[in-house]
């Protein structure tokens, strides 16, 4: 993606506005980061034009092993979105008077450094031409019309709303005169959702918590709290995650979501639209009052395992485990559980989609299953769906590995059709 600069911006700039973004308080603490960061400036800045690849990203900034296989590791890609919302978070609050913007385009691992619109000019310096190959079509860098204000705060892997506004309004567009080829498992399962009349709801779950962030902030007891200090504006990474990935599938297929935040949902925003839900009913708080999955079913896990949520499989095939449960929430998670689940909506002509884990990297896990075309495709064959009009309401089981807090492997278990 060439990218063309209002000013000239010079190489010790770039470095420097690299350096303020390091120490930011936005960035600071994440050591990752700020390490994938640097090295995506320094090859940008030294090696323009020359696409990196995933495996580099990986093997010489990430730490995985020679053996690293990016179609069934996800970590490059997740590391380079939280690298967004930070970057986002950045320019909207501490960096908001800061001339100099960095941002990772879509599609590509490439930095680019442009000036602020309304900002001083930078002075006369070597014009940089930086280009990223791994598009298939040439897009416009994204623009800044207006500012939205962005807050990721990482407390019980929380982020607010505003993030996901601020990642909607960041999309890349492609022009028209430039026809980018969509897979056909993306056009065969997302057809009833953009061939609809209006644009789907993407609902993602905000759970009630009381308490301050820095303190002792928990999910809101009902027996025990006061309703006058529910804070109801958070969420999971995984949901921003997750939120992001739809919008650039649905972007590619030419169409738009649009969001909501599940506590200011409302029944009858369902009736005459259809629904993509991203979250279990434990957080997710609507889908307690809208007819949800059946064979796949989400409850909170009995003793030993009290305050836990558990996946039960309601009509389980031979050899298949009644329950599934993610890793103890007292200690490192290493594996989640998922559920696609596609059902009839309020309006039966409708469709409803449920994308949920049993934690928010199970959610994240689950949209990036029904985004990324080999996963897709996999889903497609289980399913028997070759072309679009074929896809019946229906619900999938997915394992999902995951490794410092990222989902690395998701695996799907096990797929339910719907009767007719």
């Amino acid at each position: 993606m060439a990218v063309t600069h209002t000013f000239a911006i010079g190489r010790e700039q770039c470095f420097q506005q690299i350096d303020k973004l390091i120490k930011s308080h936005s960035l600071h603490t994440s050591e990752s980061l700020c390490k994938l960061l640097r090295y995506l400036a320094e090859h940008s800045l030294d090696h323009p034009g020359i696409a990196l690849k995933e495996y580099q990203i990986a093997t010489e900034v990430l730490g995985r092993p020679t053996g690293f296989d990016p179609q069934s590791d996800s970590t490059v890609r997740v590391q380079a979105g939280r690298l967004r919302v930070k970057l986002a978070e950045y320019y909207s609050h501490e960096g908001v008077d800061d001339a100099i913007v960095v941002e990772i385009p879509k599609g590509s691992y490439a930095l680019t450094f442009h000036v602020r619109p309304g900002k001083a000019a930078i002075q006369p310096a070597p014009i940089l031409d930086i280009e990223s190959h791994e598009l298939k079509a040439q897009v416009p860098a994204p623009t800044r019309g207006w500012a939205i204000a962005v807050v990721v705060l990482s407390v019980l892997l929380a982020a607010t709303f505003s993030t996901t506004a601020f990642l909607l309004s960041q999309r890349t567009r492609t022009p028209d005169s430039v026809v980018q080829a969509v897979p056909d498992a993306y056009q065969i399962f997302w057809n009833r959702f953009v061939t609809a009349p209006q644009q789907p709801w993407v609902i993602f779950s905000n759970a009630s918590f009381v308490g301050h962030p820095n303190t002792n902030m928990h999910y809101f007891n009902s027996a025990s709290d006061a309703r006058s200090v529910i804070l109801d504006h958070y969420t999971g990474v995984g949901e921003v995650l997750a939120v992001h990935q739809l919008d650039h599938v649905f972007t590619l297929l030419n169409s738009q979501i649009r969001v909501k935040r599940g506590a200011l949902f409302s029944l009858d925003d369902a009736k005459n639209n259809d629904l993509i839900f991203i979250g279990s009913p434990a957080e997710n708080l609507t889908l307690l009052e809208i007819p949800g999955t059946q064979q796949f079913v989400f409850r909170k896990a009995p003793a030993p395992r009290n305050g836990d949520v558990e996946v039960v499989n309601v009509h389980p095939d031979r050899g298949e485990p009644e329950t599934f449960i993610a890793s103890p929430s007292n200690q490192p998670i290493s594996e989640d559980y998922a559920v696609i689940g596609l059902e009839p909506g309020i309006d039966p002509v409708r469709s409803m989609l449920i994308l949920a884990g049993t934690t928010t990297m199970g959610t994240q896990a689950a949209a990036e299953y029904v985004c990324r075309e080999d996963s897709l495709a996999e889903l497609l064959r289980r399913l028997g769906v070759s072309k679009a009009g074929e896809l019946m309401p229906f619900e999938a089981l997915l394992r999902v590995k995951v490794s410092h807090g990222v989902p690395v492997k998701t695996d799907l278990l096990a797929v339910r059709k719907r009767a007719n």
